[in-house]
C-alpha cells in the first residue's frame, strides 16, 4: 500500500498529504496557467465590440469580482481538505451520484481540449503552411498538426501535476511578456490612443451582459479549481492564489481579445502578432497559451472518469486524448455552441461542493466515520434543474441563476434530514 502511494503523486482517490503539497509560486504559475485559456479572447472581443473603454473595465471588475469569489471558495476548500473535485463530490452527491458531475466535467472538459487543439492547429495550418481549411476541408497536415499538439499535450497531463508545473513555469511568463509587449506594439502602431479606439463605433452591451460575459467565460473550467489547490500547502495559499491568479490571467485574456479586434479586427493576439510581422513569436505564444488549459483540461478529464470507471487518472488521461485529439476538428466546426451550453451545467456543480463543505464540515475530515450516502437525490436534482434555469432564464448572470436554484434544491435535501 505504502509502494502504491508514492507511485500515485497525482492522490487519484485518496487526500494530498503534507509531503505531496506545492510550494506557494508553483502554485501560483499553475493556477495562472489554468487562466490562460484562448477562448476568454473571444470574448474580450465581445466586450470591445459593445463596451467602451471604462465600460469594458467596470465589466472585468464586477465580472472578476464574482468569478474570483466563486474559484476562491473552490480553491480554499481543495487546499484545506486536499480533495480533488470528484472526492469532494462523493460526500456531496454520494459515491454513486458522484458519477454526474464527474460526468459532466470531463465530457465537457475533453470538448475544450479538442477545440484547443484545433484552435492551434487551424491558424498555424493557414499561415504557416499556406492551407486552405474550411469547415468542409482539412488538408492532411493539418491533422498531423492536430496529432502532434495532442500527443504533446496529452504527455503533459499523463504525467500529472509535476508535468503542469514544469509547463506552467515555461509557458506563462512566455505568454504574458511576450502577448503584453504585442499588445502594446499594436497600440503604437494603431491611428488612435487606446481608450478613443475603444469608443469607436456603435456600443450596446450593457454593463450587467458585460460582467455575465466575464463570468460565463471560465466559470465551467473553474468549477475544476480543486483537483490543482488540493497541493497548496493551506486553505489560505490555495484561496490567494486562486483569487489572484483568475484577476490577472483572466483580465490578460480579455485585454489580449479586446486589443486584438479593435486594431487588426481579429480576436487573438495571434494575429496582432502577425500583424507586426512576428510570426514565429505568434507560433510560440499560441501554442503555449493553450497547451496551459488543455493540459489541465485532460489532467481534470482523467481525474473525473477515473472516478466512474475505477482506473488509473493515466490511463483515463490517455484515453481522453485519443477522444479529443481525433474528434479535434470536428468539435472545432461543430460544437462551440453545445459546449457553451454545457458549461451553464458545471456553476450548479461547484455551488453545492461549496454549500456541503461549510455546513458540513467533519464530514470532509480525514478521520470522519460519517457514512457517505449512494446518490444524494437532492444534490442530482439541484444540478439537473440548476443547468435548466441557466440555460433558459436569460435575465441577469445565467451562472449564478443556476447556482441559486441548485443551492435551494440542495439546501432543502438538508432540511428534511
Amino acid at each position: 500500500m505504502n509502494d502504491k502511494k508514492k507511485i500515485d503523486v497525482d492522490y487519484t482517490s485518496s487526500p494530498v498529504d503534507r509531503a505531496g503539497r506545492k510550494g506557494t509560486l508553483s502554485m501560483f504559475m499553475v493556477m495562472l496557467g489554468f487562466t490562460f485559456f484562448s477562448a476568454s479572447m473571444w470574448v474580450g472581443q465581445q466586450l470591445a465590440a459593445g463596451l467602451d473603454f471604462w465600460g469594458f473595465v467596470w465589466a472585468l471588475i464586477v465580472g472578476g469580482i464574482i468569478l474570483a469569489a466563486y474559484t476562491g471558495a473552490l480553491g480554499y476548500i481543495g487546499a484545506n481538505s486536499g480533495m480533488s473535485l470528484d472526492m469532494l463530490a462523493r460526500r456531496s452527491f454520494g459515491s454513486k451520484g458522484s458519477w454526474l458531475p464527474s460526468a459532466m466535467i470531463s465530457f465537457t472538459q475533453i470538448g475544450w481540449f479538442g477545440v484547443g487543439l484545433a484552435m492551434f492547429a487551424i491558424p498555424v495550418a493557414k499561415e504557416l503552411l499556406g492551407l486552405d481549411v474550411t469547415p468542409d476541408h482539412m488538408p492532411w497536415q493539418g491533422y498531423m498538426l492536430v496529432a502532434i499538439a495532442g500527443i504533446l499535450m496529452t504527455a503533459s497531463a499523463y504525467f500529472g501535476i509535476k508535468s503542469l508545473t514544469i509547463v506552467s513555469y515555461i509557458a506563462v511568463p512566455a505568454v504574458a511578456i511576450l502577448g503584453t509587449v504585442a499588445m502594446i506594439l499594436a497600440v503604437r502602431h494603431g491611428d488612435a490612443g487606446l481608450v478613443e479606439q475603444f469608443n469607436m463605433g456603435t456600443k450596446g452591451l450593457g454593463l450587467i451582459a458585460g460582467a455575465g460575459l466575464v463570468v460565463g467565460s471560465f466559470v465551467s473550467g473553474g468549477t475544476a479549481t480543486p483537483n490543482f489547490t488540493r497541493f497548496a500547502k493551506s486553505g489560505k495559499i490555495g484561496l490567494w492564489t486562486t483569487v489572484a491568479a483568475f484577476f490577472l490571467g483572466n483580465s490578460l485574456m480579455f485585454c489580449f481579445g479586446a486589443v486584438s479586434s479593435i486594431y487588426v479586427g481579429g480576436n487573438d493576439i495571434f494575429e496582432v502578432m502577425l500583424n507586426l510581422n512576428l510570426f514565429y513569436l505568434a507560433v510560440l505564444v499560441l501554442g503555449l497559451n493553450i497547451w496551459t488549459t488543455n493540459d489541465n483540461a485532460l489532467y481534470t478529464a482523467g481525474l473525473g472518469l477515473s472516478n466512474i470507471f475505477g482506473l488509473s487518472k493515466k490511463t483515463m488521461v490517455i484515453i481522453s486524448g485519443i477522444i479529443g485529439t481525433i474528434t479535434a476538428v470536428w468539435l472545432y466546426w461543430n460544437f462551440c455552441g453545445w459546449l457553451n451550453v454545457l458549461n451553464c451545467t458545471l456553476p450548479p456543480i461547484g455551488i453545492i461542493i461549496i454549500i456541503s463543505y461549510f455546513t458540513n464540515r467533519k464530514a470532509y475530515a480525514a478521520d470522519s466515520t460519517e457514512p457517505i450516502p449512494t446518490v444524494n437525490w437532492f444534490a442530482v436534482a439541484g444540478v439537473v434543474l440548476g443547468a435548466v434555469v441557466a440555460n433558459l432564464v436569460h435575465w441577469g448572470f445565467p451562472a449564478i441563476n443556476g447556482m441559486v436554484v441548485a443551492t435551494l434544491c440542495y439546501l432543502c435535501g438538508r432540511i428534511k434530514r
